[in-house]
C-alpha cells in the first residue's frame, strides 16, 4: 500500500501533477526585501567606514563602496573584516554601523515594504512558518523588529552567531528549518533582495528561491545568481508558497 499524503497537500499533488513539495517554511529577508532600505544601509555603511578612516575622503574608497554593494545581505562583520583587515578595527567599523544604523531606526526610519505585513499574515494563516533574517547583528535586529513591532508576526528571527554563518552560506536558513521543526529542505521558500539570499537558498536546497526587485541588486544581478523566480515584491511570493 502506497504512503498515505498529509491531508494539507492539494488535489493537483495528490494526483502527482506537481512534485513540489508544500511549502511549510518561507525565510525571508529583511532589509530591502520586507523592510524598506532606501539607502540607509548603505549610507550606515559609509559613515562606519569614515569613522574608521576609510571614507569618502580617502584613496580606495570608490572600490570599497562597490564591494559593499556587491556584498549586499552578507554579516557585516565579515564584510568589515575583508575590507580594512583586523579583527580591531572591523569590530570598531561594524558598532559605528550599528550606532548609524540605530539611530535611523529611532528616528522612525523602519518601514515595512508595501504588501510585505499582508504577504507574511498570509502564509502564517495557510500554515506556513515564517522566518526573517538578517545580515545585521542580534543587537540590531532586535532594535529593528521592535521599531516595526514585528515579533509576534512571524515565528523566528534570525542573524549570523557563532556557529550560524551569514549568507551566503546557508546556514541562516539550515538554522530556522533546525528550530522551527522542518523536516524537509525541498518544503522552504527563500525569497531576498541580493544574490547572496539567493546563493544561501540555493546551497541550502530550498525549492523555491526567489529574488525581489526592491532592495540592493536589480534584475540583472539577481538573474545572474541561481534561482527559481524573480518577483517585484515579496508580496508576490504566497501564490507560490500556498497550495
Amino acid at each position: 500500500m502506497g504512503a498515505t499524503l498529509p491531508a494539507r497537500w492539494s488535489t493537483r499533488q495528490r494526483a502527482g501533477v506537481t512534485s513540489r513539495p508544500l511549502i511549510r517554511l518561507a525565510v525571508l529577508d529583511l532589509a530591502g526585501t520586507t523592510v524598506r532600505d532606501d539607502g540607509a544601509v548603505e549610507a550606515a555603511f559609509v559613515e562606519a567606514l569614515r569613522q574608521a578612516g576609510a571614507g569618502p575622503d580617502t584613496d580606495g574608497f570608490p572600490r570599497r563602496l562597490e564591494y559593499l554593494r556587491t556584498t549586499m545581505g552578507r554579516s557585516k562583520i565579515e564584510v568589515f573584516r575583508e575590507l580594512l583587515g583586523d579583527e580591531a578595527g572591523a569590530q570598531r567599523a561594524n558598532e559605528a554601523f550599528e550606532a548609524a544604523y540605530g539611530a535611523g531606526l529611532a528616528a522612525g526610519g523602519a518601514e515595512p515594504i508595501p504588501g510585505a505585513v499582508e504577504a507574511i499574515a498570509t502564509l502564517r494563516a495557510s500554515g506556513v512558518l515564517v522566518c526573517l533574517t538578517t545580515g545585521f547583528s542580534a543587537r540590531t535586529l532586535e532594535a529593528l523588529l521592535d521599531a516595526l513591532g514585528w515579533r509576534d508576526r512571524v515565528d523566528l528571527a534570525l542573524s549570523p552567531s557563532p556557529g550560524v554563518r551569514g549568507r551566503p552560506h546557508p546556514d541562516l536558513v539550515l538554522a530556522a528549518i533546525l528550530g522551527l521543526g522542518v523536516d524537509d529542505v525541498r518544503a522552504v521558500a527563500v525569497a531576498g533582495d541580493t544574490a547572496n539570499d539567493l546563493l544561501a537558498g540555493t546551497r541550502a536546497g530550498a525549492s523555491v528561491v526567489a529574488g525581489v526587485l526592491t532592495g540592493a541588486h536589480g534584475r540583472s544581478q539577481l538573474a545572474a545568481a541561481p534561482h527559481t523566480h524573480l518577483l517585484d515584491s515579496v508580496a508576490d511570493l504566497p501564490p507560490l508558497c500556498v497550495a
